[in-house]
Parts: structure tokens; sequence; C-alpha cells
């Protein structure tokens, strides 16, 4: 009977679109983004029968920030599914913020007929070329037998040196194509091998000489400073950065998405006196950041015209572009466990009374001070400060797993990023490197498939939520433990702030272009599909809304309502500590 059935598994036909799902599965995949339709709604039903859970959104373009972010905080690539067409097109927002962030994702969408390319096919686009200058990699399936082979590259790719964005195209007629199931298995199998030959080749070694020589140079600091980025958190990094800076007591500052590799509140962390500590370190171990905006491109008049950079990053290229004193290419975990090693074979340690400490601690203390004399008014009408505080609170209550906090705006984002406290790693996503509006409800589903352990807080401008905010019927949809905070002050950083002259022409009556309909009723659209919704404007109010979802862990949104007149525009960091 068993030789019958083996038989028969061999005689039987399969098509491209179970074949993809297979490959998917055989590579290790177990969720997947998007929004089906033709030609890959078969494809979408095979996957989820082959074991992957399938996140069907409203919009490719927030199903595509959830596939950018799934794969950052799993290390795995996040997967994209989209029709053909303008659906690809909505799909490169994702596929390009995964790019510039760093972050392994594949999209992977239909394509129209290869016999009518060219005839205007429903849906008809060179998608290969749309896609080339937002990816890493480009592949397409030309027949069914060659799924298997470009499925694997693709996500090779997504993962293997510098993560990134890649693109992979199915054809309609490769998806209709057959094959015996017994010839798919041995295509599988075959892509299989060659990928593991591929990621044994690709391991980046690293020069023990380099090594010393930073080491060296971090012995020899007067002023050394430690800096590390979401590169570091990519890695799992967190481990060695906390030996390297527990056994040498340098003072450390994290990029926004760089905090909770430490905790905030660990007596070395000098956010709080970012300004002195980067304008007067002398060597600066920079671990999975990237010298661009974020960090001033190392430059004066905000970095030391004398500081030495020592840049620690998973591209050969990165290092190049930016030139740094010594630079020590490869993954940030495995170059920290180096370091350290070196560390320890010759120890050297900042004591705390050591002039730099203390003048970074001085500073700290300071700045802090000020922060939270400020915090400690309950302003009402809410200006930014208050309910920020009050969150806060509510979040460090919930203790470990800590929750993961998503923050996007303007106002919003600034303030959350010097208020709010984070103590785990992987627990803060944000507008990142791009600064890209619109991730808060895809990054929040993404954070819930990835850590279903944790919490998700959203702390959203209610610009920012606008964005996407359709997809609160997602979270309602498949239950997930996401709390969503909008900052409700009228429009983009607050409303109408035209000076009188600038009111003026045929058109003067409309609203102004930052302005929104005043008090928005945004707790209202998740109450339509199910959810809780919260409207607040004191203090009592918002604690008592953010005790009621955190205990519930259900979706819920509670609309904070914020004196218009409180914001400012925002756009580059301003850092004034």
């Amino acid at each position: 009977m068993a030789e019958s059935n083996s038989q028969t598994t061999s005689q039987t036909l399969i098509d491209g679109n179970t074949l993809a799902a297979k490959s998917l599965a055989a590579y290790g995949i177990t969720h997947m983004f998007g929004v089906v339709g033709i030609p890959v709604t078969s494809f979408a039903n095979r996957a989820v029968a082959a074991g992957i859970r399938f996140i069907a959104f409203h919009n490719e373009q927030s199903a595509g920030y959830a596939a950018s972010a799934y794969g950052y905080l799993t290390g795995r690539p996040g997967i994209l599914l989209t029709v053909s067409g303008p659906g690809c097109v909505h799909g490169l927002a994702g596929l390009s913020n995964a790019m510039i962030n760093t972050w392994p994702m594949v999209l992977i969408s239909g394509s129209c007929d290869q016999n009518d390319v060219g005839r205007g096919d429903f849906q008809e686009l060179n998608q290969i070329e749309a896609a080339k200058p937002f990816s890493k990699h480009v592949g397409k399936a030309k027949d069914i037998k060659e799924i298997p082979k470009c499925f694997f590259e693709a996500l090779d790719s997504a993962v293997l040196g510098r993560p990134g964005g890649c693109y992979l195209d199915l054809p309609t007629d490769v998806l209709h194509q057959t094959i015996l199931e017994s010839e798919a298995d041995s295509l599988i199998k075959s892509a299989v091998d060659v990928s593991e030959i591929e990621k044994g080749a690709k391991k980046m070694s690293i020069a023990s000489l380099e090594v010393e020589r930073a080491v060296d140079l971090l012995r020899n600091a007067e002023r050394p400073l430690i800096v590390f980025g979401k590169g570091a958190a990519y890695a799992r990094a967190e481990n060695e950065l906390k030996r390297l800076v527990e056994s040498t007591g340098f003072p450390f500052l994290p990029t926004p998405m760089g905090k909770g590799m430490l905790p905030d509140t660990h007596e070395l962390a000098a956010s709080a006196a970012r300004s002195l500590a980067i304008g007067k370190c002398d060597v600066a171990l920079v671990v999975g950041a990237r010298l661009n905006w974020l960090l001033h491109f190392g430059e004066q008049p905000k970095w030391s015209k004398d500081v030495k950079f020592i840049l620690v990053d998973v591209s050969e290229e990165e290092i190049e572009l930016r030139k740094p004193h010594l630079g020590l290419a490869g993954d940030a975990k495995k170059v920290l466990e180096l370091v350290n090693k070196e560390i320890k074979e010759n120890p050297f340690c900042l004591g705390k009374n050591h002039p730099w400490l203390e003048a970074i601690s001085k500073k700290t203390k300071e700045n802090v001070s000020r922060m939270e004399a400020q915090l400690a008014k309950d302003v009402v009408p809410f200006n930014f400060l208050t309910p920020m505080r009050i969150i806060r609170n509510a979040i460090l209550e919930v203790g470990s797993p800590a929750p993961v906090l998503v923050s996007e705006g303007a106002n919003t984002m600034d303030v959350g990023r010097a208020v709010l406290v984070q103590t785990e790693p992987r627990t803060r996503l944000d507008a990142g490197t791009w600064g890209t509006m619109g991730v808060g409800l895809g990054y929040c589903i993404a954070a819930a498939v990835a850590e279903p352990h944790r919490l998700v807080v959203a702390v959203e401008g209610d610009s920012g939520f606008g964005f996407s905010a359709m997809e609160v019927e997602t979270l309602v949809r498949y239950q997930l433990p996401v709390v969503v905070i909008v900052f409700n002050n009228g429009g983009v950083y607050g409303g109408d702030r035209r000076n009188p002259e600038e009111i003026a022409g045929p058109f003067k009556d409309d609203p102004a272009p930052t302005s929104f309909v005043p008090g928005a009723a945004y707790h209202v659209l998740i109450e339509a599909f199910g959810g809780k919704g919260y409207l607040v404007g004191t203090p009592d109010e918002l604690k008592s809304a953010l005790s009621e979802s955190f205990t519930a862990r259900k979706p819920a949104v509670i609309n904070v309502i914020i004196d218009p007149y409180a914001g400012a525009e925002s756009g580059r960091m301003q850092h004034k500590n």
C-alpha cells in the first residue's frame, strides 16, 4: 500500500501556485502579508494550506510596511504579495522602505501572461524595471521549473550581506503551468542545496589586526563614546554591547531605533546629554548605525573636527562611503565578540570619577531634571508632554516582556523619542532612516504577529494615523493585541498655522493645507468593526483608557484631544540637550 501511495504522489501534477507555496515553506517562511486578487489569490490560499499565515490588508502600502518591519524584527525575509500593475506599484512603498532601512524583504507580484506582454494586457507593467531602483535583487520565473530557484535566490539575497528589499515576478501563465510533484520536490531540494552553499560562501571574516587597532584606539581615548543603531539591534548584539559598555565604563548613545538595546535608564546612557557627548568625544565606536542625517553625517559643527570614528558595519561599501578613521566590516554581534575578547586580554575601564563621565552625568541630570519639571505639570487642554508622561508610566508598568512601541508623526514622534523609555531590544519602531509617514498600522500588525507575547502600543499623530487608519479593521479581524493612541491636534503640526498674509487668493476660505476636521472622532472608526474606542481629554480619562485597554490586550483606539496650538513644524531631528 505504501509503495502504491508513493507512486501516486510521484505522478501527481501540481501547478505553479502550489510550487510557489511549497518553495516558501521549504525556506522556512511562516508569515506573508498582502492584498490578493488576479492572478495571486490561489497562491495565497496554497500558502495558507502549506502552513504559512497570510495577513490580508486593505492596502498594499501598509502591507509592505508590515513586511519590512517583520524582516527587521525576526531577521527573516518579510514577504509581501501583490497583484500586478498598480498593486505592484503600491507595494514599492514597502520595498523601498526596506531597502533604505536595510531590512530583509521580498515583494512578490503577479504579472500578466508572457504571451501578452506589450499588447496592453490587464494591469500590464514592466514590473522588473519598476522595482529595480528599490531592490538589491530582481528575478522573474519564466517557467514553472524556475520557481524554486527564483524564490531561494530572492530570499537569500534579502538576508545575505547587507539586508534589503528584493523583487520576484510571477507571470500568470507560469502560475498556471503544471509539473509532476516528484519533479517539483527535486527542484526544491536542489534550490535548498544551492542556498546552503551560498550562505556558507558569504560568511565574512574579520581581520584580527583591525580589531586590535580598534581596541588600541578605545584604550587610549580620553573621551570615548559608543554609538549604536538598529543595525546592531537587527544583529541581536545586545549582550555583546552590554558586556562592552560595562567592562569599559564607556558612555553610550543609541539612535532612535537603537533605543532599548541597553535600557534608557542605564547609568552610562548619554541620550539626555547628546550634544555634549557627540560634540566632545574624541573616539566614537559606531556600531550598526550609518553616519547619515540622523548622526549629522559625522561632521562639524555637531561633531568635533578631530573625532576618530571606528565604524562597524556589515557593508564594506558603507565603510568606504563614510571613510572613518577605522572600519570593521562584519556582523555587529560577531565583531563585538572579537572586540570584547581582545579587551579581556588586557582590560581597561573608565572610573566613575573620570572627568568625561562626570561631565556627561552632570549634563544628563540637568537635562532630565528640566524635562521632568515640565512633565510633572498636568496641562489641560493637553499639550504633548502631559499625555506622553502618562503613556510612558503606563508602558513601564507593563514590565517584561515590554510592549513594542510604534511611533510616527511630527511632534508626536519627536516628543515621544525624548520622553518614552525603552528597556528591551527591538521594542521601538518609528519613521526610521527615511522618515517615512504611514508606517504605523503596518508596523503594529508586523510586531503583533512577530512578537505575539508582547503588547503593541502605537503613539501616532493624527496625520500619521490617517495614512493607514483603515487597517484598524485588520487589527480587529485578526484580534491583535494592539492599542493605537492618536494625538489629535486637528492637522499636520496642529491645524491652521498660516500667517495673515498667507491667507489670500481665490481659495483663501478653504481649510489650510495643514488642517483636518476639528475634533475628529477617530475612536469611532474602530468601533465600526467591533473594536474598542476611547475619547479622552483629561489625565484621569487617559489613565483609565490605558489601564483598561492594556489589560484587555484587544484592538483599541484612544483618541487623545490635544491643544491645536501645542505643536510645531518638524522635520530633521532637533536635539537641544
